[in-house]
């Protein structure tokens, strides 16, 4: 898998579903440890590139699939990828060297909802939010104009939570993104009360950012991480 090496790993949420994940330990001097919940669209599969450079960067990483997802159980729901977060995050913790104070929450798009929730009861270093949207709501009301918000689920309420979050936080998206336009990552910077930071990348969009801007995706990561320390 790209020259990784990586351990399959089965596992257990509380509900009692079984997911997939990968854990993949650095090779290079170890800067932390990264918990990385994927967007919606396709699986772990789809995010070797963002485990590469995560990698060579000095995170180790543990991806999973949520229920429903890849080679995980069970069927999708808000409420499952809540639990799959909690579980995943216990199986990180569980791996050898992996210390819970150098630990961040990466996020993309949707899972950036899941990984706020996680944060909320359980702090990390810090997350991360790559392409992440204010709420489903306001995604709703940009491709659906006409369409009443009480008819929208009011989930992964990404802005309301990060007022709340007591992690610093790292916000990164497209400058282009058709699907969740960067004024939500803007959104979700205001409502951030601690620290925070916000990273707009030239010429990406949603599901290109890390094909088109890998290295300064990563770099911007690590750059942000290594000041948390100091």
């Amino acid at each position: 898998m790209a020259g990784l090496e990586y351990v399959d790993l089965d596992i257990t949420t509380s509900d009692g579903v079984v997911l997939h994940g990968w854990w993949i330990p650095t090779s290079r001097p170890r800067i932390g440890h990264v918990l990385f919940a994927h967007g919606n669209g396709g699986n772990i599969g789809d995010r070797i590139l963002h485990a590469q450079l995560l990698s060579e960067a000095g995170f180790d990483v543990l991806l999973f699939d949520y229920r429903g997802y890849g080679s995980s159980a069970g069927r999708p729901s808000e409420r499952g990828t809540y639990l799959d977060s909690r579980a995943a995050r216990t199986a990180l913790l569980a791996q050898d060297g992996v210390a819970g104070g150098r630990t961040f929450y990466l996020g993309e798009s949707l899972g950036g909802g899941v990984v706020l929730e996680l944060a909320l009861a359980h702090p990390p270093a810090g997350v991360i939010l790559t392409s992440t949207f204010s709420s489903v709501r306001d995604v709703a009301r940009e491709h659906f104009a006409i369409l009443p918000s009480f008819l929208v689920p009011d989930a992964y309420p990404n802005a309301r939570r990060i007022a709340e979050l007591q992690a610093p936080v790292l916000i990164q998206h497209g400058a282009v993104d058709d699907l969740v336009p960067v004024e939500q990552a803007h959104r979700n910077y205001a409502a951030a009360a601690g620290q925070k930071e916000l990273q707009v990348i030239d010429n990406a969009g949603h599901n290109d950012l890390v094909v088109l801007a890998g290295r300064e995706w990563v770099t911007a990561i690590t750059s942000w991480s290594s000041r948390l320390s100091m």
